[in-house]
């Protein structure tokens, strides 16, 4: 179903969809019409000539300053090229495409004074996938993510770089090749398109995206691990957590729960004298489900962010422009910072599981992982990379939103820096994948001690399939290569994907991602 920008309700995973090119998006004539008439209440307000903050004034602290008529339009323009000075890397072409897809959605509220050819032309760059090259530093997050919009809408004005077609060229020759002209901004256009939060909120998709992703799948991977060492099943009870009854953690106790049923593995020792296991077994509800509400407050306020208008000023009609702060990050800067600390959480925990299978302390797994140890090493030092990656994480859990550095003269005196919450949070993710790796890996080895008893139907299906890609290790290897091909499972879901079809062969009641409580992003 096509989605209509400023009138349908946009979602992570719908931006997601847009964005990878799987839904298309359109501008529709009702919402042209309101766009159309919000334009002219702003071309209104130049001919009147009433002094209005953006639209005949300069920028920040340059506001007392008056704008002739005839320059409002140079200061437009003024305002995109003076205000790219991003440095570092490109962000991925995917976040660039998404902050085009969520500024359509806000500037197509008909709030922003912005003109129907400057939308058509957006629109243009992202059925076209012509992605303009937006550096990752250089926003404070409050004015908007001025720097990185900026440099996002460069190309408007055929400047800047763009990747396209699987090359990274100019505007310039962009123009070129497809016969296109740069887009004349008029008053206020410039400061629309670059104030907003849109570089935030598009790292808090991919935040969305990914930490569901791991929360998942360490749920199951955790499942693994609880079989591999014969841990208790009671702590997944549901008469437990009824009594401390966190949407998280009865999600999670409930999964993992499902996931153990109908093992040989677990009605294996269900008369040993071990009373309780260790917290990283035992406490998974907790710890994962608490990771789990940190990532659903995170989705709530994207759907918020997502099906707002964030730049300023806010123009509701011709008696009143409102020149306010809701291009400030703080709402999101929070919220990734949070979200952040729950991924890192989610890793150290899973150091922890990583850890406890290699003692040997539980009866018929190996210390190390490995019979024959002294000559071979096991899988002692796979666990060291995951305390390294862990450990990084703890490092950058500081959150970047506790910091405000004032600019603008002053102007802006405090600042979210949502903008590098919101990358830091994207590494942190990126090393929780690592260690939900090795965990894999770890818990697949503490498996095999357990054959020949079969576990449940999904958790022995998964088995299998990481058996397809990394064998059982006799002996030491090099492995790395299997932590690599460990990473390419978690990155692209394998387990999730062969978890639910499974559970419907099986008719086993598990909800592999989503439940009435999560549902999807």
């Amino acid at each position: 179903m096509t989605f209509r920008f400023g009138q349908d309700y946009l979602t992570a995973g719908i931006a997601l969809q847009i964005a990878r090119g799987e839904r298309k998006a359109t501008l529709t004539a009702e919402q042209r019409e309101k766009v159309i008439a919000n334009r002219k209440v702003v071309e209104a307000i130049v001919e009147k000539g009433d002094a209005v903050y953006g639209i005949n004034t300069g920028f920040g602290p340059l506001c007392t300053t008056s704008i002739s008529k005839e320059e409002t339009k140079v200061l437009q323009s003024n305002i995109l090229q003076s205000h790219s000075v991003g440095v570092g890397e490109p962000i991925e072409t995917e976040l660039a495409k998404l902050m085009l897809v969520t500024k359509m959605q806000s500037l197509s509220k008909g709030h922003s004074g912005i003109n129907e050819k400057t939308l058509d032309r957006i629109l243009w760059h992202i059925e076209n996938d012509a992605i303009p090259v937006v550096p990752e530093q250089g926003s404070v997050g409050a004015s908007g993510d001025l720097c990185p919009l900026s440099h996002a809408f460069l190309p408007l004005l055929g400047l800047g770089k763009v990747d396209y077609k699987g090359e990274r060229i100019t505007t310039a020759e962009l123009f070129e090749k497809e016969n296109l002209e740069p887009v004349a901004l008029g008053p206020k256009e410039g400061l629309a398109l670059i104030n907003g939060t849109q570089f935030i909120l598009s790292h808090a998709i991919k935040v969305v995206e990914k930490l569901h992703a791991c929360l998942s799948q360490a749920d199951i991977i955790g499942a693994m691990m609880v079989e591999g060492l014969q841990g208790s099943v009671k702590p997944f009870y549901s008469e437990l957590h009824e009594l401390r009854p966190y949407k998280g953690n009865i999600h999670v106790a409930a999964r993992i729960k499902s996931l153990l049923e109908g093992s040989e593995i677990m009605e294996d020792h269900i008369d040993c004298d071990r009373v309780q296991d260790p917290y990283s077994l035992r406490c998974m509800p907790q710890v994962h489900g608490s990771s789990r509400n940190a990532w659903l407050h995170l989705k709530e306020l994207v759907e918020v962010e997502l099906n707002s208008v964030t730049d300023n000023p806010i123009v509701i009609d011709e008696e009143l422009t409102i020149s306010g702060g809701s291009f400030h990050g703080q709402p999101l800067a929070l919220a990734l910072d949070y979200a952040c600390l729950a991924a890192s959480e989610i890793g150290n925990i899973s150091d922890r599981r990583i850890y406890l299978a290699l003692e040997g302390n539980s009866p018929g797994v190996p210390k190390l992982l490995m019979k024959d140890t002294g000559i071979n090493s096991g899988y002692m030092i796979l666990q060291y990379t995951s305390a390294a990656l862990a450990s990084e994480n703890k490092t950058s859990c500081f959150p970047a939103s506790a910091d405000s550095i004032p600019t603008s003269l002053g102007q802006e005196d405090h600042v979210s820096m949502g903008s590098i919450a919101g990358r830091k949070a994207l590494r942190v993710i990126g090393n929780v994948e690592k260690i939900l790796a090795i965990e894999l890996l770890t818990a697949a080895q503490a498996f095999e001690f357990r054959r020949p008893l079969k576990s449940g139907v999904i958790l022995d299906a998964l088995h299998q399939e990481v058996r397809k890609h990394v064998s059982f290790a006799e002996v030491d290897r090099v492995f790395a290569d299997d932590i690599e091909k460990g990473i390419e499972i978690i990155k692209t879901h394998k387990i999730l994907d062969l978890a639910e079809e499974k559970a419907q062969e099986s008719g086993v009641k598990f909800s592999s991602r989503f439940n009435e409580l999560f549902e999807q992003y």
